[in-house]
């Protein structure tokens, strides 16, 4: 009988670990418009550094916000390593979607009242800053005809605005549809790594960055734009110098995140600064400059996990 029950207690086990496995489905239907990551910690342990910077967290037991990436190998070159990638993109869609499985985020669109429009797709393409309309009019060029094609003089017209006009009361529901279709899937793919990866780890390599510092370049341009990370970039450099100066990577990377925190209190909607503070930093201070899994962190009171 013993036996038996050792058994049973082992397969109940593994089942719920297999549930862990599993990333999140979709995203939630609260439609929070500020999404930031809270005492996430580089360790399965404790989260040194600064005050709120949780220990252990428990993963979700339906497995929707935890995920794992397979047998980790160190990376000591950059952020374009497929499974730094994917990290970096689940770190982003856990604070943009509240899910780690960015994947499934190609036909999310909501407007977040932060005067940018439509956000929408896997980084959070806006209807009013144009990066929304480079991906249409990608897509068109691969589909024409497509069901998105006909809002492109509007999205030209609401460009640096956040109006409607011209989308409404259908834009929405196309967009969802379209992220049925790999070219629209491929699109967003291509215009993320045009506008945003490609240049964030571009400075960042030209910085003297590991991972680490990539990937906060990264979420930084997503966020603030070119112009936003060529500021930031700008005033730290102005508190330390960047590695490839000479200087101290992680002075360097304080600095970086300091003027990241009073950017996001000047923008709607980013006022909410536990994305840096209780993640960035956390990664910061345990010099996890690789962002070697496992990782753990907490956003709008949910967990999440990364594992190996």
């Amino acid at each position: 009988m013993r036996r038996l029950l050792g058994v049973a207690v082992f397969v109940v086990s593994s089942l719920a670990l297999a549930s862990l496995a599993m990333p999140r489905a979709g995203r939630d239907d609260d439609g929070a418009a500020e999404r930031t990551a809270a005492n996430a910690s580089p360790g399965a342990g404790q989260a040194p550094g600064r005050p709120g910077a949780g220990g252990d967290v428990a993963a979700s037991p339906d497995g929707r916000r935890s995920a794992r990436v397979g047998p980790n190998q160190i990376v000591r070159g950059d952020l374009s390593d497929p499974q730094k990638k994917d990290i970096a993109m689940r770190i982003v869609s856990s604070a943009e979607n509240s899910t780690l499985d960015w994947s499934a985020q190609y036909g999310y669109i909501e407007d977040i009242h932060d005067g940018r429009g439509y956000t929408g797709g896997i980084v959070g393409f806006c209807s009013g800053t144009g990066d929304m309309r480079a991906v249409v009019e990608r897509y068109t060029a691969a589909v024409r005809g497509n069901r998105l094609a006909a809002y492109l003089p509007a999205l030209k017209r609401v460009n640096g605005s956040g109006s409607h006009a011209g989308l409404d009361p259908s834009f929405t529901a196309d967009w969802r549809a379209a992220a049925a279709e790999p070219a629209f899937r491929t699109a967003q793919d291509a215009e993320r790594d045009r506008m945003y990866f490609n240049p964030a780890l571009s400075q960042a390599k030209q910085d003297g960055l590991r991972i680490l510092g990539q990937f906060m370049y990264y979420d930084a341009v997503v966020m603030h734009g070119a112009d936003g990370l060529t500021k930031l970039r700008r005033t730290a450099a102005a508190q330390a110098r960047p590695p490839a100066r000479g200087g101290d990577e992680a002075a360097y990377l304080e600095a970086f995140l300091d003027g990241r925190v009073r950017m996001m209190a000047s923008e709607r909607a980013h006022e909410d600064e536990s994305r840096i503070n209780d993640a960035q930093r956390v990664f910061l201070a345990a010099r996890n400059f690789d962002l070697d899994p496992p990782l753990r962190w907490r956003v709008y009171g949910d967990s999440y996990e990364i594992a190996v």
